[in-house]
């Protein structure tokens, strides 16, 4: 009997470990940009995959949907109008590309503007799949730490004068302005200017990823950074995944017809998928302005019930703020707890969580802190699943019971 075939030198260098088979999902789930599963519409979206496909159907015989390569033109043109009400941004649908999903849109602009050896800034703790990418690229990554407004700019200011004291110009400064992922920091208006007016100085890109604008618990939010400069020196990338469904990867690049022009020659998958640009479009003109307020509704709430809960089994031994958005919440534990190690233990519990480090680019900085996803959990598996938490931290870590602690009011 002959031997398998051994690929394995055949990989290209840098090629991740090969996936674990999934098994499902755990029984107390934290992880990923899951949502609220009662809150996918799934009534309104059967109606509307209903009415467009009867309607419009035989375009798919053609790629692009008789819209052309930026995507099905009916989807871009309710953006256009959303992003003006919701954001404050001026755009035509022809300003408008549509991917797969908002990370597609982060490969496009990296793709576009980076090559191995350059130098980027980004918010200190971050989206992790950002900081993934841009290490696979070679790219000298520089974290510039957050205040409950996001974004330091007097680190960022410093930062630019060294890097331009070296003859370096970063090809962008990366931030989540708008319920940061993972603090959930929304930054104000007047911080919004003084970052334009730092980036213009110094000459560099703002790259502005705004995936959970929509879930703003007040509903009111400050303009974001594309519409402030008029979309001069700032690409805007936003998603359909934490308003309406992960599962649907629809995502969105706003930007002037200079730089996407030269994205969409990056694109060459063909375009996104058809069906869901179709559906999205047909919801979301009937029925987004009524869904997203219920959606933070719900949210809102998840939110409350997992701070209760941490409140209720950790005390003072956990620290947390209270996010205006989002479906995250970033927590501090005690200094001696090493969360990566944590997220092995809790996952053999069935509690599965986002361990800091892979949120920062300050490993030791967020070696004690965790990101957790309450969106879709029931409350009552989140109460729960914090209780299970915490006897994982006490029986590992020492953590201390919470009647040892002060009382929380």
């Amino acid at each position: 009997m002959t031997a398998p075939f051994d690929f394995a030198p055949l990989l290209a260098p840098g090629t991740p470990p090969p996936a674990v088979k999934w098994n499902g999902f755990p029984k107390y789930n934290f992880i990923g940009g899951h949502n609220d599963a009662k809150h996918v519409p799934v009534d309104a979206l059967i109606a509307a995959a209903t009415a467009v496909l009867k309607r419009e159907g035989a375009t798919l015989a053609t790629y692009g949907l008789n819209s052309g390569p930026l995507g099905y033109r009916p989807l871009r043109e309710f953006l256009a109008g959303k992003l003006k009400g919701h954001a404050g941004i001026d755009c035509s649908p022809d300003e408008i590309l549509i991917t797969s999903g908002s990370m597609q849109g982060l490969e496009l602009v990296n793709s576009l503007l980076l090559a191995k050896g350059d130098t980027v800034l980004i918010e200190q703790e971050t989206y992790g799949g950002a900081l993934t990418k841009l290490v696979k690229l070679g790219i000298n990554t520089i974290g510039i730490p957050l205040d409950a407004e996001g974004l330091r700019l007097d680190v960022l200011k410093q930062k630019l004068e060294e890097l331009k004291q070296k003859g370096v110009t970063p090809k962008y400064i990366y931030t989540i302005p708008t319920v940061q992922n993972p603090t959930g920091a929304i930054m104000g208006e007047s911080r919004r200017a003084e970052l334009l007016k730092i980036a213009r100085e110094y000459g560099v890109m703002i790259f502005e990823d705004e995936c959970y604008s929509d879930l703003v618990w007040s509903g009111k939010r400050p303009p974001s950074l594309y519409a402030m400069a008029g979309g001069d020196g700032v690409i805007h990338i936003g998603s359909f995944s934490k308003s309406i469904a992960p599962a649907l990867r629809v995502g969105y690049i706003v930007a002037k017809w200079e730089i996407l022009s030269r994205i969409l020659g990056l694109k060459q998958d063909a375009g996104s998928g058809a069906l869901e640009q179709m559906v999205l479009a047909e919801f979301c003109k009937q029925h987004f302005a009524d869904h997203v307020p219920k959606l933070s509704k719900t949210l809102a709430g998840k939110l409350q019930t997992l701070r209760e809960a941490l409140a209720e089994q950790f005390g003072t031994a956990a620290e947390f703020g209270d996010p205006p958005g989002g479906i995250y919440l970033w927590i501090k534990l005690p200094d001696n707890v090493d969360t990566v190690k944590l997220a092995q233990a809790a996952l053999a519990a069935g509690v599965s969580l986002n361990p800091g480090p892979e949120w920062s680019t300050n490993k030791e900085y967020a070696r004690s802190r965790l990101r957790l996803c309450f969106a879709n959990p029931e409350p009552e598996t989140i109460k729960q699943g914090v209780a299970v938490l915490a006897e994982v931290c006490r029986r590992e870590f020492g953590v201390p019971l919470r009647s040892s602690n002060v009382e929380k009011g």
